[in-house]
């Protein structure tokens, strides 16, 4: 599959899921606290979907880290 999105949003995306990873929590967990399907979180983090700002930030605040630590 082919991306359209920067080495940059790559490596975002690869900081998530690490930090998904690390705080113990599966994408149906994430996607239970977010009130999504789990097909959101995968999309997201196999970049099929694009991840706001706002969305960063309460995924961050889920995994109990800071935005910043994502960027």
């Amino acid at each position: 599959m082919k991306t359209i999105y920067s080495k940059e949003y790559k490596d975002v995306l690869f900081k998530l899921k690490k930090a998904r990873k690390k705080a113990g929590l599966t994408q149906v967990d994430i996607a239970k606290l977010l009130d999504k399907p789990q097909s959101f979180v995968s999309k997201i983090e196999n970049g099929e979907r694009r991840l706001d700002v706002i969305e960063l930030k309460h995924i961050a605040k889920l995994y109990k880290i800071d935005t910043k630590d994502l960027l």
